[in-house]
């Protein structure tokens, strides 16, 4: 099994990249969000990796962090999610972003990905919600609740980690009546006013 590589990164696309290790180049199937955070050309980097074996190939998917890595093995065990579909998920949204959605059952929000109908969202939110909550801050993502987890998806796929958008989203106090957009403008200030 090859859990990890580090070398130097000699070419990459929006999906993938070739890394090469003492000589030998790996090629990496990659969602793009870790594509951009790994390096640049002739960098020293280093890849997380899931070996995919199947009857016809064996393939490769290299990703930025353990936790994404992590998120990864986990959408694939989900029946009818394969390695193209977790990796597409990845590439929509961040792992924060897709954990996020799927702990406060945000279907409509996995819905919007490309290959993810509604059925296939909710059976993923059934399937997984309780066993991501475990890894994923659960203490402080507990404190959101459906009403707001539009809020809480929009901040970490601006890049928030989840629990700086939990607190930005129990700042927001008594503005449940408010629409979202200004929610959303009210939770954005709490980062202003830091």
């Amino acid at each position: 099994m090859i859990s990890s590589l580090n070398g130097i990164l000699e070419a990459s696309g929006k999906d993938w990249a070739v890394i090469n290790v003492s000589g030998v180049g790996f090629r990496c199937h990659m969602p793009a969000t870790s594509s951009a955070l790994i390096g640049g050309l002739g960098q020293r980097v280093r890849v997380f990796t899931h070996l995919h074996v199947r009857e016809d190939a064996l393939s490769l998917f290299g990703f930025a962090t353990t936790e994404e890595l992590s998120l990864f093995e986990t959408l694939i065990d989900v029946s009818g999610i394969g390695p193209k579909l977790g990796l597409a998920m990845l590439s929509v949204m961040n792992a924060e972003a897709l954990a996020s959605a799927i702990i406060s059952g945000n279907a409509e929000l996995l819905s919007t990905i490309p290959g993810i109908g509604k059925k296939t969202s909710s059976r993923i939110i059934l399937e997984l919600k309780d066993k991501i909550a475990k890894n994923w801050e659960a203490g402080v993502l507990s404190q959101v609740t459906e009403a707001n987890s539009d809020i809480l998806a929009t901040l970490t796929a601006l890049g928030y980690s989840s629990s700086e958008a939990a607190k930005a989203i129990s700042s927001l106090g008594d503005n449940g009546d408010l629409p979202l957009e200004e929610q959303i403008k009210l939770a954005l200030n709490y980062f202003n006013n830091k």
